[in-house]
């Protein structure tokens, strides 16, 4: 069981108020926004592509390669970033005159990630590009970028990932993350490095094509925002205003016929759209595809031209996620029995600081979602690996805060050569590819990396709140401002708070009773308002009338037209007053 820390953010001191409702003000200062200029997310303060790494070559070459009409291949990737940046990628090239463009994805089951060589016969074959531009991959295909030149064929890379220690041979690899890169920032998702690449490339081409210096490249913000958000990267300064202005679109209507089939299926409105209905509607919806079938299918929604044909693939990729809910479903509760196993052994053969879990029949596309939810209940590094029907396994890796889980999968590459025979990732999560008989010896690499990088004390899970409110706090007016203020996402989190309640009614809702229904108040109030909330997957009962510590968002609930202010519980547990 993880231990928790509760620990109120600390305010500073902001010469000028950042907002007339000192609640907002007080949330905003707390993430360090420091001038009301920083809520306009404008545009304007974007930083200039001219700083991200290479971006000259890559604009020289696309240039080149529309002045002699050559076959443009877009290469993207089987997740929502990947899609989104297919999509823009398409679109934008049309918007600046490119006149034969076509686009691949990879299958994640037969074909694997990235620019591999089979991917690059694939293309030329199929395609006969004389260009291959990657989207969100290709930073680490050093055997793909040198199988398309032994094919006679140039690629432009453009990625975020962390590079490896080896670059492939590409005319340009366009990637914030690279050594050396004065660019503003390092936060961009694939689909953000993409849209600033047709940035630069527009600026190259309106010297030669008066038409180029209007193309409308702000209409793709929808989807750079949709592929930032899904993609979890950090919010930084410069992903908000991406994120924030592709929002204003689509709440202005302003958006793809594929995002607004997209949003009716998930049941969510466009017009009070935020980052939460991206990463709990939209993103998972254009994921199923890829992780289920064919991503194809989610570039081609994105890039419907009509909503009747919209809609029917976003039917589609609903379908696909209700089926990726019944599989995650199943798998989990046999990794819930593996838990228990592993728990029920001592002591000495318990992993402490990790968790690790293989099942041959387990679904490719599904563990990484499930990889997610152990580390949320367990709140330790996890990886999850599935048979791959042949002599390997496939792994999904998340992990926590305070561990790098790429720069841990690459310590272990140095210290044990050859046990894992590919990698990549992000901080906070990864893909391995391992032999199936080095499967027990990983397992015990991996525990001992953590456990070095720990210090040898297990993680504590720590609650970052916005302290306390009072029950005067909890309005309608304040919910709807602090949801619609700033887009939130990672490193920029939603503003939580914590409280003494008294628990004035509790009961089991939802599916098996895994959600709990309450009714709560202030315990330190004489006359405290009582409130509706909801804990989800809270398998805690707390006593009636005893003093509970809760850590909660305010939320609104919309039920038959009616907007009333809840409370959503992330943490709950038994008290003594404080």
């Amino acid at each position: 069981m993880s231990r928790v820390r509760i620990v109120e953010r600390k305010v500073p001191q902001v010469a000028a108020l950042l907002h007339e409702n000192p609640l907002v003000h007080r949330v905003l200062a707390a993430r360090g926004v420091t001038v009301p200029e920083e809520l306009n997310l404008a545009l304007k303060d974007l930083p200039r592509p001219d700083d991200l790494p290479d971006i000259d070559k890559a604009v020289q070459r696309l240039v080149a390669a529309r002045e002699h009409n050559e076959r443009i291949l877009v290469v993207g990737d089987y997740d929502c970033d990947g899609a989104t940046s297919t999509a823009v990628a398409m679109l934008g090239f049309a918007m600046l005159g490119f006149q034969q463009v076509d686009y691949l994805i990879p299958n994640r089951f037969s074909q694997g990630y990235g620019l591999s060589p089979l991917i690059v016969d694939k293309a030329c074959d199929l395609h006969q590009p004389d260009l291959i531009v990657t989207v969100d991959n290709g930073v680490a295909s050093v055997e793909g970028v040198a199988r398309a030149r032994q094919r006679g064929v140039d690629v432009v890379v453009t990625d975020h990932h962390l590079p490896p220690e080896e670059l492939p041979k590409a005319v340009a690899i366009v990637n914030p993350n690279l050594s050396g890169s004065t660019f503003a920032g390092n936060s961009l998702a694939g689909v953000g490095v993409m849209f600033y690449t047709l940035i630069a490339l527009r600026k190259a081409l309106a010297s030669v094509d008066v038409e180029c210096a209007n193309a409308p490249l702000a209409t793709l913000l929808d989807l750079v925002a949709i592929g930032t958000v899904a993609d979890v990267v950090p919010l930084d300064a410069i992903n908000r205003i991406l994120v924030e202005q592709g929002l204003r679109r689509i709440r202005g209507g302003r958006t793809r016929p594929g995002v607004l089939a997209l949003l009716t299926v998930a049941g969510r409105t466009a017009n009070t759209m935020t980052t939460m209905d991206i990463g709990f509607g939209l993103g998972p919806r254009l994921n199923a595809a890829g992780r289920l079938d064919d991503m194809t299918i989610g570039v081609e929604c994105l890039l419907a031209e009509s909503g009747k044909r919209a809609g029917e693939l976003a039917t589609l990729l609903n379908e696909f996620n209700q089926e990726r809910r019944r599989i995650e479903g199943e798998i989990r509760d046999t990794a819930a029995e593996q838990l228990a196993e592993a728990e029920a052994v001592s002591r000495a053969e318990t992993s402490e600081f990790t968790v690790c879990l293989m099942q041959e029949d387990w679904h490719q596309g599904v563990i990484g979602i499930l990889a997610g939810r152990i580390k949320e209940s367990v709140h330790r590094p996890v990886v999850i690996f599935a048979g791959d029907g042949e002599d390997d396994l496939k792994g999904s890796a998340r992990s926590i805060d305070g561990i790098h889980i790429r720069d841990v999968l690459q310590t272990i590459v140095a210290r044990n050569p050859g046990m894992i025979e590919k990698f990549g990732g992000h901080a906070m999560a990864a893909g391995l590819t391992l032999a199936r008989e080095r499967y027990v010896e990983f397992k015990a690499a991996f525990e001992q990396e953590v456990h070095r990088l720990s210090h040898g004390q297990p993680a504590v899970r720590e609650h970052l709140t916005d302290g306390a409110l009072l029950s005067a706090d909890w309005t309608l007016a304040n919910a709807e401002m602090l949801a619609s203020i700033m887009p939130w996402g990672q490193q920029f989190e939603a503003p939580v708070f914590e409280g003494q309640f008294r628990v004035v009614s509790s009961r089991p809702v939802g599916k098996g009773g895994a959600h709990l229904k309450l009714s709560l108040e202030l315990f330190d109030e004489s006359a405290s308002t009582t409130i509706d909330a909801i804990a989800f997957n809270c398998a805690l009962q707390p006593l009636p009338d005893e003093p509970a510590l809760a850590v909660y968002s305010l939320d609104v609930n919309v039920w038959r037209d009616r907007r009333s202010v809840q409370l959503v519980v992330h943490h709950i547990e038994q008290s003594a007053l404080r």
